[in-house]
C-alpha cells in the first residue's frame, strides 16, 4: 500500500486549502484514512479521520467546523478541505490509512504513511 499527500502550500489566515491523498496497491474500501500534521517542535497530531465507507468522520477539536475530510472510493482518494486557516495550522500534514473498522485517532493503529505535503499559514 502507498499514499500519495499532495495540495500543501503557502496560503494567508483565512484562506482555504485542499488536500489529497492518493491510495495505491490494495483495496481502498477496506481502510480508513486519517489526517494527522506536525508542527514544527511539536510532536505528530491526529487531524481528522474517516472510515472506510465514508459515512463516520471524527476530527479534532481545533479543527471541527472549519476542515472537512471525505472520500472518493471510485477515485481512491480522501480530502481534507481546510477552510479559515489560521497560523496555528502551520505544519507538515500526513495521511495514512488504517484496516481498522471503528475510527481510530492515535498512529499506532495506522499501518500506511503518506511522505507528507507543507502547510504554511501566514498570519
Amino acid at each position: 500500500v502507498q499514499l500519495q499527500a499532495s495540495g500543501g502550500g503557502l496560503v494567508q489566515a483565512g484562506d482555504s486549502l485542499r488536500l489529497s491523498c492518493v491510495f495505491s496497491g490494495g483495496t481502498f474500501p477496506d481502510y480508513g484514512v486519517g489526517w494527522f500534521r506536525q508542527a514544527p517542535g511539536k510532536e505528530r497530531a491526529f487531524v481528522a479521520t474517516i472510515n472506510f465507507t465514508g459515512g463516520s468522520t471524527y476530527y479534532q477539536d481545533s479543527v471541527k467546523g472549519r476542515f472537512t475530510i471525505s472520500r472518493d472510493n471510485a477515485k481512491n482518494t480522501v480530502y481534507l478541505q481546510m477552510n479559515s486557516l489560521k497560523a496555528e495550522d502551520t505544519a507538515v500534514y500526513y495521511c495514512a490509512a488504517t484496516p481498522h473498522r471503528p475510527l481510530v485517532i492515535t498512529d499506532e493503529y495506522y499501518n500506511y504513511w503518506g511522505q507528507g505535503t507543507l502547510v504554511t499559514v501566514s498570519s
